[in-house]
């Protein structure tokens, strides 16, 4: 049987995680095997971790809407529900950016909502 070398080929794949693991505590930026272990772990980390982070500033958008509501006489559910029925079009997002910036703006929705 030939006798299976690898040397580039090798050495590309090392040096690809080794790159990756820069920044990494211990030896865990040095040695190979710990470095691949980290590496894995921190790319599965990183895919779940951009998904949830759109959970997270939902619920802080809804959480700056239930206060902005709650100043103008309503409980967040309860304006969700208007707005569906009045057919409003802006998103949770431009509703909390609103509530936040422009509380003056807010109000006038909540006016119109009611």
């Amino acid at each position: 049987m030939v006798r299976v070398k690898r040397g580039n080929v090798r050495v590309a794949k090392r040096k690809k995680i080794l790159n990756l693991a820069k920044g990494f505590y211990g030896s865990l930026h040095t040695l190979f095997r710990p470095a691949k272990q980290a590496v894995y772990q921190a790319l599965t980390n990183a895919f779940r971790g951009r998904r949830e982070k759109k959970r997270v500033y939902r619920g802080l958008w809804i959480a700056r809407m239930n206060a902005a509501c709650r100043d103008n006489g309503l409980s967040y559910s309860k304006f969700i529900h208007l707005c569906k029925i009045r057919n409003v079009q802006l998103n949770r997002k431009m509703m909390a950016e609103i509530a936040m910036f422009d509380t003056e703006g807010f109000k006038k929705i909540v006016e119109t909502v009611k």
